[in-house]
């Protein structure tokens, strides 16, 4: 079931794992246009997931501290995937016995996942896709995210959703897991639709960062590229027309 250190900490890591990733490939593709994007660098269950990141980012740094990355360029892409994938595995089959509103969150989670592994598996088919990218690095910094958003409102008493009360540790004996318990079943709705209010405002200031940087980036980049393009037109205009004058 995990604890909020386990929730916050993790949460921090992959968010900002994934802002790294959101502006690297967003000024590569303002810099170099669609090239290739690379992409570098209970408990024990939490655990387990993130030593598969490790895995990944450890083989991913040699190859590319060896400069063997263009010839080993396939493996990270399938090792990210691989990752994602033992992530919505282990998240699945964590999410079984959760029941109440920390199912319900967990559930939203998996959808999260699930979409970083498309899109990581479309990178890895298609390493020039800035779409395929973007959307990987979306993904990872919304994991990260809703990873800290169930850490404070699943184990932080004030973040708890009204009419719903957390349980103690000592509490939580049986088999079905419930950090928080709703007093009624309006209770558990009204929880049910906060979380999903919540899934959609972060994913909004999520867009709203990644269209800021985008817009700062092709300011700072792209026009420089289409001034150079501006001159060579211009210059091509002035020599047709001074080809048509002296024909006359």
């Amino acid at each position: 079931m995990g604890t909020f250190l386990w929730h916050l900490v993790p949460g921090l890591a992959l968010t900002l794992l994934g802002l790294w990733h959101t502006i690297n490939t967003i000024r590569d593709y303002c810099l170099k246009g669609s090239v290739r994007f690379t992409l570098k660098l209970d408990n024990s269950e939490h655990a387990t997931i993130f030593l598969h990141l490790a895995i990944f980012a450890c083989f991913t740094l040699f190859a590319d501290l060896s400069h063997s990355f263009d010839i080993l360029s396939v493996l990270p892409g399938i090792l990210a995937a691989s990752v994602f994938w033992q992530e919505l595995f282990l998240i699945h089959f964590h999410s079984a016995d959760h029941v109440g509103i920390e199912g319900h969150y967990h559930w939203l989670f998996q959808i999260i996942v699930f979409v970083s592994l498309v899109a990581a598996l479309s990178a890895a088919c298609l390493p020039t896709s800035f779409l395929a990218a973007l959307i990987l690095s979306i993904s990872v910094v919304f994991q990260g995210c809703w990873f800290v958003n169930m850490g404070f409102v699943l184990w932080d008493p004030q973040f708890v959703p009204k009419g719903c009360t957390k349980q103690l540790l000592e509490v939580i004996n049986s088999n079905m897991h419930g950090a928080v318990i709703c007093g009624s079943h309006g209770a558990d709705f009204r929880a049910r639709a906060l979380a999903n209010l919540q899934f959609s405002w972060i994913l909004c200031g999520i867009w709203i960062f990644t269209g800021s940087i985008f817009l700062v980036s092709t300011r700072k980049y792209a026009p420089r590229n289409q001034s150079i393009e501006y001159e060579q037109l211009n210059s091509k205009v002035s020599d047709v027309s001074m080809a048509f004058y002296s024909l006359k």
